[in-house]
């Protein structure tokens, strides 16, 4: 028998985790619950006896992988999964997966919280503004970015999207017009959504320069990773231009400038709360158990990231 470890300081929702017990033992799998720990010396010691483990925003580093000898297979339940060491998994023998999809209805929904939240001035009594009829421009058109669009049609935007690895035609099909350079999105869009992956190419790629060439009322809406924005371009961008806003799904490192400094010019989630919706968490947390159990039984590894 089989042990999953369900390790998340954020913890998945009830009925998510409920689901997530019925679907493993179905098969006979044991589930074991470690949330809500203190440090990340505590997730080092709950892995020792694990065989697969679940996580969400959780750190899988290099010790942690090391000291949980049966571990074969780890699952980020989100699409990104910069928070697990995959070359550290790989030279252990521990295959890491993600769950792509699962939580993109809840993210793309927060995002239009966000932008509504702050047209209207925080809901501040103030006259506000509409999103209708403005430009929103989709900095990657993945999972996310495609239902970002569906929304933003709703509200009778006119979506524009750059991602060099979708084909144009496939863009078109959704009624989004594609770009050719993500200076051309920038330079297009009062809004701009972004969903790229923190990686080596991408981490502080978005710049003073590139925030620049936005329109007048400009707002850049993150719920990708903090790492992507290069914050003394950031923090350059809020002090020479007052018309531009920024919200974010994740705390900039630099957020007590902003408290001192832009009252009114953006919004900061207190923790990463994209895919926190009852439906998401169950999409996600069922979706990496039955991930977990295909490959137990079929040596399944679709969705293998670090291959």
């Amino acid at each position: 028998m089989k042990t999953i470890l369900i390790a998340t300081d954020k913890p998945f929702a009830a009925e998510a985790v409920a689901q997530m017990k019925a679907t493993a033992q179905e098969k006979d799998y044991t589930v074991e619950l470690f949330e809500k720990y203190a440090t990340q010396a505590d997730l080092v010691n709950a892995v020792a006896e694990c065989d697969a483990m679940v996580i969400r925003s959780d750190k899988a580093t290099k010790e942690v992988i090391e000291a949980a000898k049966n571990l074969k297979i780890i699952v980020r339940a989100g699409a990104g999964y910069d928070n697990i060491d995959l070359e550290a998994a790989k030279a252990n023998g521990v295959v890491a997966m993600n769950t792509p999809g699962q939580n993109s209805n809840a993210v793309a929904e927060l995002v239009f919280g966000m932008m509504v939240y702050q047209a209207r001035n925080g809901f501040d009594g103030k006259s506000g503004t509409e999103l209708r009829n403005k430009n929103l421009g989709i900095h990657a058109y993945g999972n996310v970015g495609k239902y970002v669009a569906m929304i933003a049609k709703g509200f009778g935007m006119t979506v524009y999207a750059f991602d060099p690895f979708v084909d144009e035609s496939a863009i078109k099909a959704d009624g989004v017009i594609p770009v050719a350079s993500i200076e051309e999105l920038y330079q297009t869009c009062q809004y701009v959504s972004l969903h790229i992956p923190a990686n080596e190419k991408t981490k502080k790629s978005i710049n003073y320069d590139l925030l620049n060439k936005m329109p007048m009322g400009a707002v850049l809406v993150n719920t990708a990773r903090k790492e992507v924005i290069d914050e003394d371009g950031l923090l350059k961008m809020m002090d020479s231009r007052s018309d531009f806003s920024y919200l974010s799904d994740i705390a900039p490192d630099c957020a007590h400038v902003f408290a001192e400094k832009y009252s009114g010019r953006f919004f900061f989630t207190p923790k990463k709360m994209g895919a926190q919706t009852e439906e998401a968490n169950v999409n996600a947390g069922i979706t990496a158990v039955k991930q977990i159990i295909a490959f137990f039984e079929n040596g399944d590894e679709t969705f293998r990231v670090n291959k």
